[in-house]
């Protein structure tokens, strides 16, 4: 259900520099004529340390933090303009987690080098305090611009918004999470308060385009790929806003092939990804940039196999 590696598609013009040849984008490099950003993301987790067990099951030998460790760093090998980010629900789903509480979740991604990445509902398993505890040993930002935290032990510990200038190109992430009553125990998010996540991501995405400059535009979200329902999802908050580039989407462990280029209310495309759970994939997008405008000129996208089937 996985692309190989290298097998790399591109898609959808995002700029009037793109050379097509029968609908597919082809990449066009002129000296320093453009720039290339590397995204590459992770989603629900779920304290996934070791690789699936080579027990005849779907993912046996799947996953494990040593064999993302290796890719990530082949990766940045290839690549000067990395962001490594994550959409959610680090915590939860293996022993791991139940003995030593995230600590060794966290410290993993710190030493992977992650740029960033947004609470999931089970990041609250332990509650708040028990999640804040474990951000000592985080090199990196929490992401959440809909969940209010004060008077809670997550209070000063998140932030909106982070901007990333990587090749002269300006970045902004922001996160937003799903709505915890009815999915989390109310003892463990407290006095945290759920803010409409559409309303939130209007807000910041505004803020970031006008006031900041930013050139991209990405949006952790937790909020889940798409519901049967009428809920908040990540193709609703990309039919809703006008600037978001990409959505990073986690919650509903959702396989895409590629992204899934959503119309936004500007009439342009935002683009929406998840790689489904357990570390078992890497998402990657790559965005290219007129050096000279820094307008996007087109993006390229793969899924890369974590564990038995990667070609590292």
């Amino acid at each position: 259900m996985v692309l190989n590696r290298r097998n790399f598609l591109g898609k959808a013009i995002l700029g009037s520099s793109a050379l097509t040849l029968g609908g597919i984008l082809q990449p066009v490099y002129a000296g320093n004529e453009s720039r290339k950003i590397t995204i590459l993301h992770t989603n629900d987790v779920h304290s996934r340390i070791d690789p699936f067990p080579n027990d005849g099951s779907p993912n046996a030998g799947k996953g494990g933090v040593a064999a993302r460790a290796a890719l990530i760093k082949s990766i940045r090998r290839s690549e000067a303009n990395v962001l490594l980010l994550d959409a959610g629900d680090i915590f939860q789903g293996t022993p791991y987690f139940n003995y030593w509480g995230g600590e060794l979740e966290i410290k993993m991604m710190s030493m992977m080098g992650y740029d960033a990445s947004t609470m999931g509902n089970h990041d609250f398993d332990n509650g708040v305090e028990g999640f804040a505890k474990q951000l000592v040993h985080a090199n990196f930002p929490i992401l959440n611009a809909n969940y209010n935290f004060t008077d809670t032990a997550m209070e000063g510990k998140s932030k909106p918004y982070q901007i990333f200038t990587k090749n002269g190109i300006k970045i902004g992430v922001f996160g937003v999470g799903i709505e915890l009553t009815g999915l989390v125990n109310a003892k463990q998010y407290g006095a945290t308060q759920y803010q409409n996540p559409v309303q939130k991501a209007n807000e910041i995405e505004q803020f970031l385009k006008y006031e900041l400059k930013c050139d991209l535009i990405i949006c952790l979200s937790h909020l889940g790929y798409q519901y049967k329902e009428k809920k908040v999802s990540d193709i609703v908050l990309a039919q809703s806003t006008k600037h978001i580039d990409l959505i990073i989407g986690g919650h509903t462990h959702t396989f895409l092939y590629q992204p899934s280029p959503i119309k936004n209310l500007a009439g342009k495309l935002t683009l929406v990804n998840q790689v489904g759970f357990a570390g078992i994939n890497l998402g990657r997008v790559d965005f290219v940039f007129d050096s000279i405008t820094n307008k996007k000129i087109f993006y390229t996208s793969a899924i890369e196999p974590i564990g038995e089937n990667s070609k590292i």
